[in-house]
């Protein structure tokens, strides 16, 4: 694991002396090929979640909401890169060359006071911090789990590892390593769920036991764990599960993949890949909640019941501990150090663009040179990772939880604004302006206070803030005058550029 550390560090520095401008800090001269692009999109997508919080989630609950919001998920992938990543990619570079999200916010709609600029990138800022946090509580619950080290002091450390290669190498350091760590997590998932099934005793023995529990296979109930039986999963929380696959449409560390690709022509090779990785993985991740839940039931290997959803989302370490060799075990917990290391640099380097080439360099000091940009942009990514260890400070903390609030508020901020921006020219600015700041707003309210007041409102977030933002998108451009021709000329022209 200390091996993997340094390899990943190693790329980091190595990147960095090949960086000369901030182009290339930021989208990597749009350089990505098709399998670097696939993988480092899924992979920084993924994250722990995939090791540790969706496998948790199923464990402790059954099919119901891991199964759902696996397909959900699944859905959104496939939607993501057949209709966006293409004329993402060409609109970006048509529109005065974008390198980041808020620029081509900004300059697809002629933002000549930057506010779109602003308030994207106050919300990159905001939900990224947030997600980050979750990476970072990982990375402290894995050696907090394996060596019994303590929490706060190797969340930390692991912090700062991440921070050290993701600042030093930018975006080509943080794809190049996330295809490293996307292989590392698929041989992790594959090979944790294999010995998980022999040690349980077979497939059948697996099946078993998940039908003996009430409301564990169902597509329509979920098991309680508080109560010892199935609860109600009605057609709410199904589509709350699926409604997830809506957040890739704004999610910014996919979208920057795709506008990195060297040509739009690899998207659908890209596409293929990432597909089949995204599959594979989601269906073993659930898979191993369901092995893990059997193997515990009967006490194989001493591995104790896990009753909260914190503990559970510690039962694919368990089960690396409990049954593979130590050099082997080492290997595969390196994945969910893998999977954590791939979002949370990503995240990082998505609010350091945010503040130095948006903020700074846009707002406060437009004569900026590149090396004032870059020394802004390192900075930030030092303070952002210090506001996220803090989050992430209480062990008991949640990672789907922390990933729910923020995958809620870039799909519902985002998500519908840049469908609107891609696909429908009468868009306005003062339309796209209402729905990213309606869209975020709703999401935060309802995930915080809204759900709980219980019945159809204890919907995901994302779908209600996700209708709400469309409709606003609609009805103020409707109500505002039409764009000017010269953007709508240059809307049309994407149609017919190749690049």
């Amino acid at each position: 694991m200390a091996a993997y550390m340094l390899i990943v560090l190693a790329v980091g520095f190595y990147y960095g002396k090949r960086n000369k401008t901030s182009d290339d800090y930021f989208i990597g001269g749009r350089k990505l090929g098709a399998w670097v692009t696939a993988m480092s999109a899924e992979a920084s997508d993924m994250s722990s979640w995939l090791l540790m919080g969706l496998p948790g989630l199923a464990y402790l609950t059954g099919f119901g909401e891991a199964g759902w919001t696996a397909i959900g998920l699944a859905i959104g992938t496939y939607l993501n890169w057949k209709f966006v990543a293409k004329r993402l990619r060409k609109y970006t570079e048509v529109s005065n060359n974008s390198i980041t999200l808020p620029d081509f916010f900004s300059n697809r709609f002629r933002d000549k006071n930057n506010i779109l600029m602003i308030i994207s990138s106050i919300l990159i800022i905001i939900f990224f911090t947030v997600y980050t946090a979750s990476g970072f509580s990982a990375c402290g619950k894995l050696f907090a789990s394996i060596f019994d080290f303590k929490y706060v002091p190797t969340m930390i450390i692991c912090g700062f590892i991440i921070v050290l290669y993701t600042s030093a190498g930018g975006f080509m350091a943080a794809s190049t390593t996330d295809l490293i760590q996307g292989l590392l997590m698929s041989f992790a998932i594959i090979i944790v769920l294999i010995i998980g099934i022999v040690k349980a005793g077979g497939i059948g023995e697996v099946l078993s036991y998940a039908k003996s529990v009430d409301g564990y296979m169902s597509l329509f109930s979920t098991y309680d764990p508080a109560a010892g039986k199935a609860a109600s999963y009605g057609v709410i929380n199904m589509i709350s599960g699926l409604a997830w696959g809506l957040g890739y449409f704004g999610v910014p560390h996919i979208l920057l993949r795709f506008m990195a690709i060297k040509s739009s022509k690899e998207i659908k090779k890209s596409r293929t890949i990432a597909m089949t990785w995204v599959i594979i993985s989601l269906a073993v991740a659930v898979c191993i909640g369901y092995v893990g839940a059997a193997i515990t039931a009967k006490g194989i290997g001493g591995i104790e019941t896990l009753t909260t959803s914190s503990a559970a989302e510690t039962i694919f370490i368990r089960l690396t501990n409990a049954f593979l060799p130590k050099f082997i075990a080492g290997i595969v917990l390196s994945g969910i150090l893998a999977a954590t290391m791939s979002t949370a640099d990503s995240q990082l380097l998505l609010v350091s663009s945010s503040v130095g080439n948006n903020l700074y360099k846009k707002i406060f000091q437009k004569e900026a040179t590149d090396r004032q940009i870059l020394l802004v942009t390192k900075t930030t990514t030092f303070i952002v990772a210090i506001v996220a260890m803090i989050i992430a400070l209480n062990p008991d903390s949640s990672i789907f939880n922390l990933v729910s609030l923020a995958w809620s508020g870039f799909g519902s901020a985002f998500g519908p604004l840049i469908l609107f921006a891609l696909f429908w020219k009468r868009t306005t600015l003062k339309g796209a302006v209402a729905g990213m700041l309606g869209g975020g707003t709703l999401s935060v309210a309802w995930s915080l206070y809204i759900c709980k007041l219980g019945g159809i409102l204890e919907v995901y977030s994302l779908l209600p803030a996700f209708i709400f933002a469309s409709l606003l998108i609609v009805i103020v451009s409707l109500l505002d005058k039409e764009p000017s021709s010269e953007i709508q000329s240059e809307f049309d022209s994407v149609e017919t550029t190749e690049i």
